[in-house]
Formats: structure tokens, C-alpha cells, sequence
């Protein structure tokens, strides 16, 4: 099999490239390890930065977004129960788009589908071959049958796990790490959400969310220990323990219900450096991790596709250093949504060997954050996105 680009991984990143990379004329495989339905199982984020939407727009695929998703100007802050909000769009014009990651990777699949994309689901021991190489290959393993894959790129989109940031030369990569000393049991329930916006909210017994899927799912977490376990927490005490941490008028009025998923998702911080290696891009997760309190992940990937798009467009009408401006370029980025995520996670959260000042502190910043519109445009410019 003979393509321009292979991409490694069928997620949101990996589909939105192939599209892209159609839309401009430039073929691509993209091979996935699990089967389409695994994919679409997957429960993740959903909050959409602008530029998010935009190329959503660009790819062909955002027709059932602006349809069903929720577009939104702000978010609400609390501390110790008390809410204000945050009017991103009065304060810079732009606002954030609540679409459900799976239903972002639904609509990518129905335009590479439409598009008679190139994708191979179930593809098992996937390779990277001659990486430094003018002529790198990709072999993997599907039906008991090995298929050799060469390319002129290949696109790692395989997330944190995956094989392409391990097939990078380990002399030549850089890791940074920050691991957070709690994690977020989060829920997914058949009720209305309980505001229009989402609440972000900071209280002495730790950090509470309140985000949504649609009008009738919801989608709530709290802050819990690192090593806390999923059966030591039934709805009810999960219930209990959100009212607990929410402005009053919010709890007064929340919906609750019988849970149908329940996970707890660890926080950490993570960048590889740089995201090219010869001919291997490393796209997403594979090059970065953030908490989510930033509602960064998916729009890290997005803005990751976006250069890359530039870089491999820009090689192939001519630009001989098109590509090398990929790394600079997306890492700068990634560490403006490193650090914002970073100050987000330690301003709303309880930590363990938190003393009184430390409370103070993030009282007093948060006080500062309600009554300084600087300060406020500042987060507003964050969440809502910067430019690419």
C-alpha cells in the first residue's frame, strides 16, 4: 500500500488530519488499533474552543455541531459556595462551543466515510520504520496477514500509550512531568444539567464541575484522593458530596439520578519535546497531557492538526522549511495551554498538605478574579482559546 501520509490512531486528531489532508488534495491512511464501535465508546470532553469550531468548519464535519451542540459566552466560578460568572464573549469576543468528543469523532468518521477515506480499524502491531529515512514505512498486522504501508510521513495521533512517541529516538526526546496528588471521580447521568454554563467550583472539601452532554445528560465530577477507588463512592454519597461544594442556589436545584458511566480520571501534566523526529509528527496525546480543569486535551490535538496541516501543505507546494517549523510552532502553544491548565488545577483545587495560607491564597485570588476585569480577560483569552 502506497500513501503520502500514514496516521497512527483513528481518533479525533487522526480523522481530523485525514480530512484535511483530502480536502487538500494529499492522500492518507489511517490505521487504528481498535474497531470503529470501541472508538466510538469512548466517553471524553467536550468543551470546544472556537478555533476548534473553525476547523471543524474547514473539515466539512461541523453541520451536526452547530446543530445540537451549546454554544456558550461564559462560565460560572464558585468559592465556599458563592458563584460569579465569567462573560467570555463581552470580554473578548469569543465563546465556547459544549459538543460531546464522541460525537466530533461520529461526525469526522461520516466525512472520511463520504470522502471514501482510507481507514483500517483492528490494525494490530503497528511498526514506524525508517523514520530518518526519505522512504519510512509502516507494517502492521490485520486478519493474520502483515501489510507494509510506505509513505512520505507519518503522523503519530495515537495518544500517551501509543507507539509512535516510543518509536522516537530516546537520545534525542525530552520529557516534562507533573503528577497531581488527586484525581476527579466524575459521572454521567440521564439529567437536565444544572446551569446553562458550567460551574467551576472551589471549596474547602475540594473541587467540584458541573458541564453537560446535551439537555437531558450531564456530566458532574469532585475532587477526590489519587488513590481512591471507584466502589467506595455510590451515587448517593456522590450526590451528597457535589451539593456539599456548589453555590447554594445551584445545589437547591440539581437534578439527581442513577448514574450510567462512573470513572476516576487521574491529573497530570506532560509534554514531549520535540514533536518531530525525521519524518515521524507526534500529534496530541502523544506529545502532551493536561488536567482537564482547562478544558485543554481535544484542543491541544486540534490546534496540533492545524500546524501540521500548514507544515505537510506547505512542503509539498514547495516550502522547503514548511516542516520544520511544526515543532516550534505547535509546542509554543502547548505550553501557554501547559501553564493555563496548571494555574487552573492548583487555583480551584484542595490539596493535601494545604495549610490555612495556602486557602487564603487561592481565597484571595479568586476574590481578585471577580472584581478585576483584567484579570478576568486574562482566563476569558485561555479558555476560550488563543489564536493559532
Amino acid at each position: 500500500m502506497r500513501t503520502k501520509v500514514c496516521i497512527i490512531g483513528g481518533g479525533p486528531s487522526g480523522l481530523l488530519l485525514s480530512q484535511l489532508l483530502h480536502l487538500s488534495g494529499i492522500d492518507s491512511v489511517v490505521l487504528e488499533r481498535h474497531s470503529r464501535d470501541h472508538v466510538l465508546s469512548r466517553i471524553r470532553a467536550g468543551v470546544l474552543e472556537w478555533g476548534t469550531v473553525g476547523m471543524l468548519e474547514r473539515a466539512q464535519a461541523a453541520k451536526r455541531m452547530h446543530a445540537e451542540g451549546f454554544a456558550h459566552d461564559g462560565i460560572e466560578l464558585a468559592a465556599q459556595n458563592r458563584g460569579f460568572r465569567i462573560d467570555f464573549k463581552a470580554l473578548t469576543g469569543r465563546r465556547i462551543m459544549v459538543y460531546g468528543q464522541t460525537e466530533v469523532t461520529r461526525d469526522l468518521y461520516a466525512a472520511r466515510d463520504a470522502a471514501d477515506g482510507r481507514i483500517v480499524h483492528e490494525a494490530q502491531g503497528v511498526a514506524l520504520h525508517g523514520l530518518d529515512s526519505e522512504a519510512p514505512y509502516v507494517t502492521y498486522v490485520k486478519d493474520g496477514r502483515e501489510t507494509r504501508v510506505d509513505c512520505d510521513f507519518v503522523a503519530g495521533c495515537d495518544g500517551y500509550h501509543g507507539v509512535s512517541r516510543a518509536s522516537a529516538p530516546k537520545a534525542l526526546l525530552k520529557t516534562f512531568e507533573k503528577i497531581y496528588p488527586f484525581g476527579w471521580l466524575g459521572i454521567l447521568s440521564e439529567t437536565p444539567p444544572v446551569s446553562d454554563e458550567l460551574i467551576y467550583a472551589h471549596h474547602r472539601r475540594g473541587f467540584a464541575l458541573c458541564s453537560m452532554r446535551s439537555d437531558r445528560l450531564s456530566r458532574y465530577y469532585i475532587q477526590v484522593p489519587a488513590d481512591d477507588q471507584i466502589d467506595a463512592w455510590s451515587d448517593a454519597a456522590f450526590w451528597d458530596e457535589l451539593k456539599r461544594r456548589l453555590p447554594g442556589a445551584a445545589a437547591e436545584r440539581l437534578k439527581t439520578g442513577i448514574s450510567i458511566e462512573k470513572s476516576i480520571v487521574p491529573l497530570r501534566s506532560f509534554v514531549a519535546e520535540p514533536m518531530r523526529f525525521g519524518r515521524l509528527f507526534l500529534v496530541g496525546d502523544a506529545a502532551h497531557i493536561v488536567p482537564p480543569t482547562g478544558a485543554k486535551g481535544l484542543n491541544l490535538a486540534v490546534s496540533d492538526v492545524h500546524y501540521l496541516h500548514e507544515a505537510i501543505g506547505g512542503h509539498y507546494a514547495g516550502d522547503a522549511h514548511a516542516l520544520d517549523r511544526y515543532s516550534p510552532r505547535a509546542l509554543a502553544r502547548v505550553w501557554q495551554a501547559i501553564r493555563f491548565s496548571w494555574w487552573m488545577t492548583t487555583l480551584l483545587h484542595r490539596f493535601p498538605d494545604q495549610g490555612e495560607f495556602d486557602q487564603r491564597i487561592q481565597e484571595s485570588e479568586l476574590a481578585y478574579l471577580e472584581s478585576s476585569k483584567a484579570a478576568q480577560t486574562q482566563l476569558a483569552e485561555n479558555y476560550a482559546g488563543l489564536p493559532y
